[in-house]
This record gives structure tokens, sequence and C-alpha cells, in this order.
């Protein structure tokens, strides 16, 4: 479970020599229980951009690296040309998806030539690549679970890249089906946990 803290921005001025101060936009700042279930979308800023499914195997290695240094455990994911959703558990004694998402974007951006981004961030040393933020929703119980796994594994269908989620190799959806038994109704016209 998580709760969003309310966090003013406070902002200095000197007017007529006199300092004061004014409150500007909210700041919220989420805090998650250690072991945490959430539910994550992440963005290219460039939403034309196949990168993505171009530089899986580099999409990979970070990933991988980021799980040995900083544990957690992939749920089920969905890797598109321009985002990716996922569902990821943190340990137990954990509750920083925030650095594991700055490693991950990080290791991924390092290995994309600087001639191969879209763009030069306007902050320094910021890349063109990732949306700053991402998009998360904590799991609340088993049915919240199920309808973002369907979900996830029906996005390329929503998509239209395929029709039929085995179709799609950058997906979590082989594992369910291979482990769990899982089918794909087709009467759901792609519309998975919708």
């Amino acid at each position: 479970m998580h709760q969003e803290t309310f966090r003013p921005s406070i902002i200095y001025l000197e007017l007529n020599g006199v300092k004061c101060h004014r409150l500007t936009m909210t700041a919220y700042r989420r805090h998650y229980s250690p072991g945490a279930t959430c539910f994550f979308t992440v963005n290219l800023k460039n939403r034309q951009s196949r990168l993505l499914v171009e530089r899986v195997d580099d999409l990979r290695d970070a990933w991988r690296q980021v799980k040995a240094d900083w544990p957690f455990e992939t749920l089920a994911i969905c890797i598109l040309p321009d985002h990716l959703h996922c569902i990821l558990r943190l340990p137990d004694h954990d509750e920083n998806f925030s650095v594991r998402w700055m490693r991950i974007k990080t290791l991924f951006t390092r290995k994309i030539p600087k001639s191969e981004d879209p763009a030069s961030g306007a902050r320094s040393r910021e890349r063109g690549i990732w949306q700053r933020r991402y998009w998360d929703h904590m799991i609340r119980d088993e049915r919240d679970f199920e309808t973002h796994v369907n979900y996830i594994h029906g996005n390329p269908i929503r998509h239209g890249y395929v029709a039929d989620p085995d179709d799609w190799p950058w997906s979590s959806w082989h594992r369910y089906k291979r482990e769990f038994g899982r089918v794909w109704n087709a009467d759901t016209k792609g519309n998975f946990g919708e």
C-alpha cells in the first residue's frame, strides 16, 4: 500500500527589499510499503520510436544488471516499440521502485549511441530517450492483479501490432501460457481485463 504526502514547493522572492515567500505547485512523493507490487507504464519521449524493440537486448541487459544490484521480481511484462508495461514486486524489506527505474533507464540509455538519441534533454547530462516520469498503480488484490496482467498481455493487440498475443515475442504472455495454461479468448477482441 502507498500513500502520497503533500510537500509544498516554496519560492523565495524579494519585493521592494523585503524577503517573502509563497507556496507554488503541489509536489507529491510516493511512499510504498516494503514488498509492494506495482503496475508501471514507462514511455519513450519519442512516441513514434521503435527503439525498445529494436534494442530489446540492450533493455534486457540493463534490466538484468539492475535486478542483480537491486533485486525485484518481474511478474508480468510487455515491451512495445515506444513504451512498456510491467508488474514488479519488491523484496519484503524494500520499498524503492524509483532507484530501479532510474538505473534501468540510465543503463539502457548508455548503450544507445548519441546519434540514435531522438533529442537532447533540456537539462544538463540528460538525454532525450525516456520521458522523465512513469505511471504507476499499486496492486490492491488478486482481481486487480489479474486485470493488470490481462491488460499487459493484450496491449500489442490493442495497438494493432498482432491479432494474437502468441505472435508478440516481447511479452511474458508466453510464460503465463506455458506455466498457467492461459488461453487467449478471441471473443474479447483484444480487450483483456477491460
